[in-house]
């Protein structure tokens, strides 16, 4: 129940996982194989799926790090999203991709969970938007030797208060990859 106007469809969202990003990350291989399923059911829903990827000194443009993991492919008709800031929205295309695709729910997946999902999910529900974490489909690398939880706590936290977000008109939650329902 967004609380954009004329956005009745879902997209699905899948944010940085790159090699250089989801490399290290907690479980990799099983959570780029559930954005992966996620991709294909996307695809046979006739569901968008838009592609974000992020790019600064680190993960320069072009090189093996900025690319996205080998395991997904996406379509040329897939929009492409590029960012240099955690939030997916600031300073980039994707309010007016989503504009022009009539989106107004967002399914998210991909990484990291505390940096670029965290933010992303935030900043879809402060601009209007319904915005579905997919439990366990997002990940991150453990930067605990900085002070942070190790990253199986972090995911958790974020499963655990995401699953209970909502503004007024406008709905959080989370969803496990078996059971995403991209009709809402």
């Amino acid at each position: 129940m967004t609380t954009l106007e004329n956005r009745p469809k879902t997209a699905l969202i899948v944010i940085d996982v790159q090699n250089g990003v989801v490399g290290q990350a907690h479980e990799r291989d099983a959570v780029v194989a559930n954005v992966a399923s996620l991709v294909d059911k996307a695809r046979v829903e006739q569901v968008p799926v838009v592609w974000v990827q992020h790019n600064d000194e680190e993960l320069q443009r072009e090189s093996e790090e900025w690319r996205i993991v080998p395991e997904l492919g996406r379509s040329d008709d897939e929009p492409l999203v590029e960012k240099s800031y955690p939030d997916s929205f600031e300073d980039t295309t994707l309010e007016s991709v989503l504009a022009g695709l009539e989106v107004g729910r967002l399914v998210v997946a991909g990484a990291q969970t505390d940096v670029c999902i965290r933010s992303t999910l935030h900043g879809a529900l402060v601009r209007g938007y319904d915005a579905i974490l997919v439990s366990d489909a997002h990940t991150t690398e453990d930067m605990s030797k900085w002070g942070a939880p190790t990253p199986d706590l972090v995911i958790a936290h974020t499963n655990l208060y995401w699953k209970y977000q909502a503004a007024p008109g406008r709905t959080g939650g989370t969803v496990e990859t078996k059971d995403v329902d991209f009709a809402g």
